[in-house]
């Protein structure tokens, strides 16, 4: 693990955020990488990256403000990326069992929670 960096405006740019683009708590994620819908989607051999992001996810919404790591803010950074960039191709119609969404949800992001 890295070493901690004093809080900057670009550290907490990103809690910012990934605190907009993170939108299930740590409970409902975990629930979620459970199912088999979280698992079937996704790239990489094995576990899929955005099924492994999910829980990464998760221990960075456990981990108070103060403790978090440069790893750890870096993927925060990469889940706010990825969120952005997959929300722009939602698929037109009712979203509710696609891919697309499940993606989006490994990541932390229910794009039907604020609708």
């Amino acid at each position: 693990m890295s070493e901690k960096k004093s809080d900057t405006p670009d550290r907490d740019d990103v809690r910012h955020r990934f605190g907009e683009a993170v939108n299930m708590t740590p409970k409902e994620l975990e629930e979620w990488l459970e199912t088999d819908e979280s698992k079937s989607v996704g790239v990489g051999e094995g576990e899929s990256v955005g099924h492994h992001s999910g829980r990464r996810i998760v221990e960075i919404l456990r981990t108070k403000k103060d403790d978090l790591s440069d790893d750890d803010v870096d993927h925060m950074h990469k889940v706010v990326g990825y969120v952005a960039r997959h929300s722009k191709q939602r698929p037109k119609g009712d979203v509710t069992e696609t891919r697309w969404r499940y993606s989006l949800m490994n990541w932390g992001n229910d794009p039907l929670k604020d609708a």
